[in-house]
């Protein structure tokens, strides 16, 4: 009954923001979706309704490796510098915020701090 409560702030904390920020061609949004073993990061261009760059550390390249890369800190902050680079190869630096209801810290923030520092601006 919590977790469905739960999610249901969330959702509804998600559609307020989404009403409030919008990806273009020139500055798209960077969405993020956590699960409770991945983290998902996708920049989206919702005029065209297309996924222009995506990264995750749910990749075969991760699970060959051995790696141990879940939705924790440390994954985050991989993932962040990942989609800052693969945004830069494409051609974007400017983007947008979308934190998809999740609130403002560990892994969210992590992402943000990590795409910041790897070059993307928002």
């Amino acid at each position: 009954m919590l977790e469905t409560k739960n999610l249901a702030r969330r959702e509804k904390r998600h559609l307020r923001i989404r009403k409030k920020v919008q990806g273009t061609a020139e500055r798209p949004r960077l969405s993020i979706y956590k699960s409770l073993k991945h983290l998902y990061i996708q920049l989206i261009d919702d005029q065209s309704a297309r996924c222009l760059v995506s990264a995750t550390t749910n990749t075969k390249s991760n699970k060959a490796s051995g790696k141990k890369t879940f939705s924790n800190v440390d994954s985050a902050k991989e993932i962040g510098r990942m989609i800052a680079e693969k945004a830069r190869e494409a051609g974007h630096e400017l983007v947008v915020f979308d934190r998809s209801g999740y609130r403002y810290h560990g892994v969210v923030k992590a992402i943000a701090d990590a795409a910041r520092e790897a070059g993307l601006k928002f």
